[in-house]
């Protein structure tokens, strides 16, 4: 699995004055809850673009002085006027406690309805899951092979080892649609049925 590695240093000073100090060097204060102890510390904006600008699900390996954390985004704030990041709160991985996060859904195989001419609609992009560190993995794979004319893709389907998958079951994650295209021909096709 990707991994972003991020160097940063440990916060000294607390309160809306350091906090609008740090901000100002062009740092982002940020927390890692989750593990033994709670840490803060800041980095500079730069080193979180490619984790925080993605739809990728990747860990972030956070390297403060002698120490090293295996974390995982959990939160982001972004401030209301310039819209620069502005707090993120990272969750530390420890090996027998399970986490909860959000992972891609990547669509995979030919639908038998997209053959005939219909429409792939993708509603969600993301699952929400429970699983151990060990377990996560970049996206999960939803399988649209059996998937025919008007079918659906519901979060039910998918089959996920060692996750647990904590959206609403009945929630449809991809459906075909009949286009216009198909639904005229098959009105043609209606009216010279009738004629005959």
């Amino acid at each position: 699995m990707k991994t972003i590695t991020i160097e940063g240093q440990l916060r000294s000073e607390y309160g809306k004055k350091a906090t609008r100090q740090v901000r100002s060097e062009g740092q982002v204060p940020c927390v890692i809850y989750g593990g033994a102890e709670t840490v803060s510390f800041t980095a500079p904006a730069v080193a979180f673009k490619n984790l925080v600008y993605t739809a990728e699900f990747q860990l972030a390996e956070i390297k403060l002085g002698a120490k090293t954390y295996r974390c995982v985004l959990k939160d982001l704030q972004f401030d209301t006027v310039t819209d620069e990041l502005a707090h993120i709160d990272f969750l530390e991985l420890v090996e027998d406690k399970p986490v909860s996060v959000s992972l891609p859904i990547k669509i995979v195989g030919q639908s038998e309805g997209v053959k005939a001419g219909g429409k792939l609609v993708v509603k969600i992009k993301a699952l929400k899951v429970k699983a151990l560190p060990k377990y996560l993995r970049e996206n999960i794979e939803v399988n649209i092979d059996k998937l025919e004319l008007n079918g659906n893709v519901r979060v039910e389907d998918v089959v996920a080892e060692n996750i647990e998958i904590t959206n609403s079951p009945r929630i449809p994650i991809a459906s075909v649609v009949m286009t216009r295209q198909l639904r005229q021909e098959e009105a043609a096709n209606d009216k010279d049925t009738k004629k005959k």
